[in-house]
């Protein structure tokens, strides 16, 4: 199996202490920037950053979901880690101050499929996801950016 990476950034025109704080809220905010690709998105514990528990389906593409049970670590500041409990899946966040702007990076991995099936993973996945990514980054910048 190899891993599979997917990348998506953008900067965000809000310092970075308010973008974070907007990314570690599993309660209020997370749920208002998360696109159409995510189904039935519940707070299990926590809801502030380390320590939460969030779940949600990721609808990658028409015939592939994704049950996710998420846990929530801190290992830096400005770092979100988000390790999926029924898979290995790992998405990073990270905000990085920029003057009165910030960039927020998003890097998420997994150990892909073997054989043809892990080809057309590797190949067109990481695409997708990274749209994905990318949707959800507009919407943080339109939440924090008010």
């Amino acid at each position: 199996m190899a891993q599979v990476t997917a990348q998506a950034s953008r900067s965000i025109a809000a310092p970075a202490d308010k973008v974070f704080a907007a990314l570690a809220d599993y309660a209020t905010t997370r749920p208002k920037i998360l696109t159409e690709s995510y189904h039935d998105y519940r707070v299990e514990s926590g809801g502030h950053g380390a320590g939460s528990r969030v779940a949600w389906k990721l609808q990658a593409t028409k015939s592939r979901v994704r049950d996710q049970v998420v846990e929530v670590s801190e290992p830096a500041a400005h770092q979100l880690v988000e390790s999926d409990a029924n898979s290995s899946m790992v998405t990073v966040w990270t905000v990085a101050a920029d003057g009165d702007r910030s960039t927020v990076t998003v890097d998420t991995s997994w150990n892909g499929a073997g054989g043809i099936g892990g080809f057309f993973e590797r190949t067109f996945a990481p695409r997708g996801l990274a749209r994905i990514h990318d949707g959800v980054l507009e919407k943080l910048d339109a939440v924090v950016s008010q």
